[in-house]
């Protein structure tokens, strides 16, 4: 069991952000970095097959976002619904939790692209949320060189709410944040998570070094998020903490009965 700190649980209240160095036991690392070359192989088979180099964020051989990989491989449950991460949920959302989202997020070497100032939230596309949890996982020692997240503090920016986003030409990335402030680099060591909530801006730069910048990033939330019309579920909602208890395997929540 992981020891977060009161003062740690305060930093995430007051400035939207933690960070836990070399928290991810290795047999669990050793596990997200196995898995990963396979889902950025099975990325640019998919460009191959629409004959181009770039799907939505993704531009082979520079940035990788690849998503809901535990529905196509199921070891990585191991992680995202592990003690430690029943442990990050309860110190960041509370006694519930549900697994939202998970993706890959690689970077090419020497050509990795930086990815600009965003809010999570800001890729859901509505305001009326309640900010759900990320959690950055470092799969290789993170520097500036090799394009490490930034996470913008509640205090240097002034803003803690949704922001609207607009879409930028050529990279597709959703942008909210266009002024001077640089935020705070997560210079980690591989098996560090950085924790934060879906409102915190954040950002991240070009891969200069000859190696692949791999990170995964689990997303819990504290309610079932629906999409903006309420009629159906927006990701996953896949239980992890009910009570402050492990609720692993119960069933997702029916969505269906606010509507009868």
């Amino acid at each position: 069991m992981i020891d977060i700190t009161d003062a740690q649980k305060q930093q995430f209240q007051e400035e939207g952000y933690f960070i836990l160095e070399n928290v991810i036991p290795e047999p669990l690392l050793e596990l997200l970095r196995g898995e990963c070359g396979t889902f950025i192989s099975q990325m640019d088979a998919d460009m191959d097959r629409q004959d181009t180099d770039v799907l939505g964020i993704n531009h082979r051989n520079k940035r990788y976002f690849v998503s809901n990989c535990f529905r196509k491989q199921p070891k990585l449950r191991e992680f995202l619904f592990s003690d430690l991460m029943a442990e990050v949920c309860r110190a960041t959302l509370g006694d519930t939790a549900y697994l939202f989202w998970e993706q890959y997020v690689v970077k090419g070497a020497e050509a990795g692209m930086k990815f600009s100032w965003h809010q999570d939230s800001g890729y859901v596309g509505y305001p009326d949320h309640k900010p759900y949890l990320t959690c950055w996982c470092a799969l290789d020692d993170m520097s500036e060189e090799n394009g490490t997240v930034y996470v913008m503090p509640f205090s240097q920016i002034g803003i803690r709410s949704w922001v609207k986003h607009v879409r930028e030409e050529g990279s597709n990335d959703m942008v909210g944040y266009f002024g001077p402030e640089k935020g705070v680099p997560a210079i980690v060591p591989a098996g560090s998570i950085v924790a934060f909530t879906s409102i915190n801006f954040h950002c991240s730069g070009t891969n200069y070094t000859s190696n692949l910048r791999r990170a995964y990033l689990a997303q819990y939330s504290a309610e079932p998020l629906l999409a903006h019309d309420g009629s159906r579920l927006w990701g996953n909602a896949e239980p992890l903490l009910r009570d402050g208890k492990s609720a692993v395997g119960d069933p997702p929540p029916d969505i269906t009965s606010r509507f009868d």
